[in-house]
This record gives structure tokens, C-alpha cells and sequence, in this order.
């Protein structure tokens, strides 16, 4: 636990803002040409000639994320990720981000540097530079703010808000997964409060879990989709859930919508978590959020380019607004979509 420090921890007010601050960025070397100035001064110094996408997510402990089954490392690179996601979900290269923490006394500078390996390690594998951020102390757990600087060509940017009617409505990967792994850990913490001797069993879920804990950001499919010469009407990435993101897409593009539960792709992992919790796989398809993967809508001329291909699914297609946003059932009922997702600002009981 955190909380244990035992005597090869660090207190921080050892080091100091300052001294963390360049313990934890002194071997950042830069890649991008667009990275004229990083980490050291008052600001970044930063040269495109392409259109600038700026996006930034804010965790909270206890919000976003549980510390008794979340490792320091996995957090690390799963707060890059969410911010990449959204640059690619605009079609667009990610550059740059910019890392700022608020953290509490209780944790030593060994547990800011696991951190820290999480977010460099993403930085490598996506090749992202860190250009800066801001460290400060906190009375109440950890917060993590990341900023990401993307680039595209202006003719490439992709919006919410470009869906037409008879356009098909496409997802990548597999939904569902994140939320179960979810599921799953909170089980676990919940057998570890009854009997702290218990051994966790995630042997079963290790693709759920994975997925929950280390999500990674589609940057393959935006290389995928220039290679297919195909250019998404519009975009999204699935954060909140599949309905209430693609109720985003249709507010934005003025349209409606149909998708078809027996369309949409679930591991066999997902599906035999759910008949072991009850759950239903369609809402937990809908609804259970944090897939980070992307949903897009394409002209129906380009299906024959994305016919087959194993990393995209065709899930529904676009209708008249007028038509509004469905499910249809594989009873072939229409069922009215609403936004179940994720709300942060959601008051809890």
C-alpha cells in the first residue's frame, strides 16, 4: 500500500517542485521537428504547418480511478492513451503532451516515478514527446491532467458532426471489454476487503482486465484508413459508451441513426463474463464506455474498401433525423438509444 512507506522511500519535500520536476523529465529527449523547445523553460516552443488539434482529460482519484487495484504504471500510460484517443478520433497524428499532477503527501517519489514510467513508456510506443507540465501538492489523493498536441492536414480533419444519411456506421475492435475488467476488479477489491488473505482470480479475464487497466489508443486505424484511401464522413472515439457517443455523433450531424444489436462485436470473453454476471452483453456493449476504440461514419461508396477487413465492423447506417436513434433488436425491434454511459457529473447516492 501506499500509505506503508517503508525506508527506501523518498519523501518528495526531499526534492522539492523543482527537484522533482527535473528528476522526473532529465532524460526526455525530443523527436518531433515540431518540438523546437520542451521541458526547462516558461513555456514550450512548438512549430506547425499543419492545422493544430489541442484536447485535455482530467483524473481524479476516486473518480476516474481506484489506487487499491490500479498500478501506478498502468495509470500512467492509460492517462496518455485517453488523450491520444482523441486526437486520432479527429483524424490526426498526436505530437506533444503536456503532464501536470496534483499528489499527496502519502506518496513517496518512488510512486511518482511508476507513474512516470507509464506515461514515458506510452510516450515511446507512440512516439509522443513530453514538451511539459506542472507538479503541486495536493490534501486530497492524486490528479493527473494531460493536454495533447496533434497535427493534420486541414483536408483530413474529421468532425463530429460530417454524418450523412445512408452513410454506414462503423466501430473498430471489440466493445464491452473495458467495462467488465471493470466489473471484475471491483469484485476482487470487494473478496480482499472480506478476506485479505484471498488471492485474486483474474486467470479468466486477463483480456478484460488488460483492457481496463492498459487500453491502448487506435493510431493503427488512422494509418489503416489513409491506406484504404478511405476518409471517415465523421468520428468519435468511445469513451463514454457506444449510445451515448454515437448520440454525439447524430446531435452534432443533425441525423439519426439505427444499430444492430446482432452486428456488434464482442469477445468471447466478454460473452461469457456476462452469462457469468448476469449482465446483458448488449447493454454492456452500449453502455459500458472506456473501449477507446474508434466509431466513424463512411459513405456507403467506400464499404467495398473496408469489406472484410478483421479491425472494422459495420454496426448500423445513418438515417433522416426526423427517424430518430435506434437499437434494432435482433427480434427486429426498434428500441430508442439513450445515453447510459459514462457522466462524471453524475451525482452518486
Amino acid at each position: 500500500m501506499l500509505e506503508d512507506k517503508n525506508q527506501n522511500s523518498t519523501s518528495l519535500s526531499d526534492l522539492g517542485e523543482f527537484g522533482l520536476i527535473r528528476h522526473l523529465t532529465d532524460a526526455i529527449k525530443l523527436k518531433h521537428k515540431s518540438s523546437v523547445k520542451g521541458v526547462g523553460d516558461d513555456a514550450a516552443v512548438l512549430h506547425f504547418d499543419k492545422q493544430l488539434l489541442v484536447t485535455t482529460d482530467l483524473l481524479v482519484e476516486g473518480v476516474h480511478f481506484d489506487l487499491s487495484y490500479v498500478p501506478l504504471k498502468h495509470l500512467g500510460y492509460k492517462a496518455v492513451m485517453v488523450n491520444l484517443s482523441d486526437v486520432y478520433a479527429m483524424n490526426g497524428n498526436a505530437t506533444q503532451i503536456t503532464v501536470s499532477i496534483a499528489v499527496s503527501n502519502r506518496f513517496p517519489l518512488e510512486a511518482v516515478e511508476e507513474l512516470y514510467a507509464g506515461i514515458h513508456l506510452a510516450c515511446k510506443m507512440y512516439g509522443v514527446d513530453l514538451v511539459g507540465g506542472d507538479t503541486t501538492s495536493s490534501t486530497k489523493g492524486l490528479l493527473i491532467s494531460i493536454t495533447a498536441i496533434g497535427e493534420a492536414n486541414k483536408k483530413d480533419v474529421v468532425y463530429r458532426s460530417g454524418a450523412k444519411p445512408n452513410d454506414l456506421i462503423v466501430v473498430t475492435g471489440d466493445l464491452g471489454a473495458a467495462y467488465l475488467g471493470l466489473q471484475v476488479l471491483e469484485r476482487e477489491k470487494q473478496v480482499f476487503q472480506a478476506n485479505p488473505n484471498a488471492q485474486p482470480e483474474l486467470d479468466n479475464y486477463t483480456y478484460l482486465v488488460e483492457r481496463q487497466l492498459k487500453p491502448e489508443a487506435r493510431k493503427d486505424i488512422i494509418q489503416l484508413l489513409k491506406d484504404l484511401e478511405v476518409k471517415p464522413t465523421s468520428m468519435i472515439d468511445i469513451s463514454d459508451g457506444l449510445s451515448s457517443d454515437i448520440i454525439h455523433i447524430c446531435q452534432q450531424s443533425e441525423v439519426g441513426c439505427n444499430l444492430y444489436e446482432d452486428k456488434f462485436p464482442l469477445d468471447p470473453q466478454v460473452i461469457a463474463t456476462c452469462e457469468e454476471f448476469n449482465i446483458d452483453a448488449t447493454m454492456v456493449a452500449l453502455s459500458g464506455g472506456e473501449d477507446y476504440e474508434l466509431l466513424f461514419t463512411i459513405s456507403l461508396d467506400d464499404f467495398d474498401k473496408i469489406k472484410g477487413n478483421p479491425n472494422l465492423t459495420v454496426i448500423g447506417h445513418i438515417v433522416d433525423k426526423n427517424e430518430g436513434m435506434h437499437l434494432v433488436t435482433r427480434a427486429n425491434q426498434k428500441v430508442e438509444l439513450t445515453a447510459q454511459g459514462w457522466n462524471a457529473l453524475l451525482k452518486k447516492d
